[in-house]
């Protein structure tokens, strides 16, 4: 029996040090600065009646000094009221500022649908940064309300 033991040890050992001398996928994804991905969320809304998470994928030029960046994510409406009860839909935004600085776009979703969810996907080229913002907003409202604080999602100096 202390054989089978030991034989067993030797196998997991010798099997962990060969997974770990080899690199990552992750690793030689992020030393090459050509394609990252990152997980960002859960974002709430001020009263938690709202959430977005998802992913951020960037893809670097070459000479690294242009970026596509893609946003996907899920919104979730958590507002089990009804309309004529108070309930609003969920609502994200995603706000993309340029490597120059200069000028910044929001995308924006709404999703009314307790208990559901909605994927959302936007992109955008030469970006700097992306931050999150999730809120409520009536289903006939242009005016979001009961907003979480922006959320820092993505920063090309960090790369």
């Amino acid at each position: 029996m202390f054989k089978k033991i030991a034989t067993g040890v030797l196998a997991v050992a010798a099997t962990s040090a060969l997974a770990l001398s080899l690199p990552s996928a992750a690793s030689a994804s992020t030393a090459h600065h050509d394609d990252d991905s990152y997980s960002w969320g859960s974002v709430y809304s001020r009263n938690h009646q709202a959430k977005a998470f998802g992913r951020v994928d960037v893809d670097w030029d070459r000479h690294h000094e242009s970026n596509e960046v893609t946003v996907r994510g899920r919104l979730y409406d958590l507002d089990s009221r009804s309309a004529r009860q108070g309930g609003k839909c969920a609502y994200v935004m995603v706000a993309f500022r340029d490597l120059d600085h200069g000028s910044s776009r929001v995308y924006s979703k709404k999703y009314c649908g307790y208990p559901g969810s909605t994927t959302f996907f936007s992109q955008s080229d030469d970006v700097e940064s992306v931050r999150v913002k999730v809120c409520q907003i009536g289903q006939h409202s242009n005016f979001p309300t009961r907003c979480g604080r922006w959320q820092s999602i993505y920063s090309s100096e960090s790369e």
